[in-house]
């Protein structure tokens, strides 16, 4: 995998930082997006000491800021071998009825469209190469719909269809499809589902031992290190504790 290029989305963060590092310590080229260009730096410096790194600042929600942002390229990380499709986030938790539309926007927006955007604007060099691996980071949420989960429910349900769908068209060009589903991933995940509410959001992971962001990266190596002929095509996992969304063993 040495000298390879993997483009990570959210990557300033949780899974997304996560997966940097551990790509970082195995020698492999970095495209790092993400919206906060603090962090952006702080993280390429970091890693620029193990590998060569090119940062990107976009929202992924902008079809022409995602296009722009990609085209701008240098040659020498233009040819993206490995995208992760890590981006994406969950607003609020509400009954439906009393859902907030902009939560709704943000949720489709940046979990859906924004997973299209991007994977638009790299996969038509994967096709002229007939080569490349796309991992679709979804979630236990695509799988089943919980209380309150509604519409971020939906949006996961719509990146396992997505990455079925990309598997069938793209299956004969080269391009590997796949999805990582994770579960309760201890993260910065729960204070923006709760909008800055640390006591609140501290609270979901109390009582048992969830997932750590390095663990889905563990994972997502895993995947893009099998041979040639084997695709990870859906993986689903969550910490001991964790049965299912609404069984949680806490003590």
């Amino acid at each position: 995998m040495k000298n390879k290029i993997a483009l990570i989305t959210g990557a300033t963060s949780g899974i997304g930082m996560a997966t940097a590092k551990l790509f970082a310590k195995n020698k492999m080229k970095l495209v790092l997006c993400g919206r906060r260009a603090e962090r952006l730096k702080t993280l390429s410096e970091e890693l620029a000491e193990l590998t060569d790194v090119y940062t990107l600042k976009f929202d992924v929600r902008s079809k022409e800021d995602v296009k722009t942002a990609i085209n701008s390229l240098p040659k020498p990380f233009s040819e993206i071998d490995i995208l992760i499709n890590n981006a994406g986030n969950a607003h609020g938790l509400d009954a439906f009825d009393e859902g907030n539309t902009d939560d709704w926007d943000a949720m489709l927006d940046i979990n859906v469209k924004g997973l299209l955007y991007v994977t638009n604007a790299i996969l038509p060099k994967m096709i002229d190469r007939e080569s490349g691996h796309i991992i679709n980071i979804g979630s236990t949420a695509g799988k089943e719909v919980y209380p309150k989960g509604n519409v971020y429910c939906a949006s996961k349900h719509a990146v396992d269809a997505l990455n079925q769908g990309m598997r069938i068209d793209l299956n004969g060009k080269g391009i590997k499809v796949g999805a990582i589903n994770p579960g309760m991933v201890e993260t910065e995940f729960s204070e923006v589902r709760f909008k800055g509410d640390s006591e609140r959001a501290g609270k979901v992971y109390q009582g048992f031992t969830p997932l750590k962001a390095e663990d889905i990266a563990d994972i997502i190596w895993f995947a893009v290190t099998r041979p040639p002929h084997v695709n990870i095509a859906d993986l689903t996992v969550m910490c001991l504790d964790q049965a299912s969304s609404t069984i949680v063993n806490k003590r």
